[in-house]
């Protein structure tokens, strides 16, 4: 049953953007359209940025998304988490400055466990955060791969796949829940599809683009989906990395900082009032190649 919260009830009446917004989580269709060409702003070599109003509105915030888009071949990839360096979780801006990173992201969901670790399995070289298997996730983001020729950082959807044999052909792998397929095809959301939040993605493009994209708005995954699939960019593979308040997107290039941070969850953190990173345990650290 669709509860209140979800909508946002706090005015004591339904307005009519929440009325639709409402009606476009009942249906999880987004009539969804984008103008024009994605505004990109260069930030440094293989790095870009563009800020874009959503045409879907929703019931908090400025209703933007951030996307970054990662030429992986000028960067340096790794994972870097609390159980490899003194089962300490740090802000965003903290793993960036203690281990010299220009961008830090969500590693994904994690348990709250003596080590925090990953919800799915995640490993860097020898060092295992979480060796079991999660069998509701079907992509993977994986770095440092066995064969030079790969491309430093990919993200896989393992769905239908040989688990064993992707996972063991790079260093660093870490599962997530997979919200568009390898053909670019929306997954279905049905265990909660009301469910609304800030929220942090990894996504491929049919050229093999990487981007990270950030809301601080909340959407449900389907209508997120729908967003996405909208975008000029023949949207590929995407993971969801996290929600809510632990939602983390940091870009240092030397020259500019963007420090973004979310808060929104429905029926469990239904404002928008936080006003600073989380720790996180487990990140994606970028660093631009020397």
């Amino acid at each position: 049953m669709f509860k209140a919260t979800a909508i946002h009830w706090h005015t004591g009446k339904i307005t009519f953007l929440t009325l639709l917004f409402f009606l476009n989580l009942m249906s999880g269709q987004a009539q969804t359209t984008w103008g024009g060409e994605i505004p990109w702003k260069n930030l440094m070599d293989g790095l870009q940025l563009a800020e874009l109003e959503t045409p879907e509105k929703s019931v908090v915030g400025d209703s933007k998304i951030s996307i970054l888009k990662v030429d992986a071949q000028k960067f340096d990839f790794e994972f870097l988490t609390a159980s490899e360096h003194g089962n300490l979780p740090r802000t965003a801006p903290d793993w960036a400055q203690e281990f010299d990173q220009n961008i830090i992201v969500n590693a994904g969901m994690y348990r709250y466990n003596k080590t925090q670790s990953n919800k799915g399995y995640m490993k860097n070289y020898n060092h295992l955060n979480n060796p079991a298997k999660n069998n509701y996730y079907n992509a993977l983001l994986a770095m440092h791969p066995k064969d030079p020729k790969k491309p430093p950082f990919e993200i896989i959807d393992t769905y239908q796949k040989d688990w064993e044999k992707i996972k063991n052909q790079y260093h660093s792998v870490c599962q997530g829940m997979r919200m568009i397929n390898d053909k670019g095809e929306g997954m279905a959301f049905t265990k909660r599809p009301d469910q609304s939040c800030s929220m942090i993605l990894a996504a491929t493009d049919a050229e093999s683009n990487l981007y990270f994209i950030f809301t601080r708005s909340p959407y449900t995954h389907i209508n997120m989906i729908s967003l996405l699939k909208a975008l000029p960019i023949n949207i590929r593979t995407t993971v969801y990395l996290e929600g809510g308040p632990e939602t983390s997107f940091y870009v240092n290039t030397g020259d500019t900082i963007i420090a973004k941070y979310g808060s929104y969850v429905s029926n469990t953190c239904d404002n928008d009032d936080n006003d600073h990173f989380r720790k996180m345990p487990n990140v994606i650290a970028i660093r631009k190649k020397k």
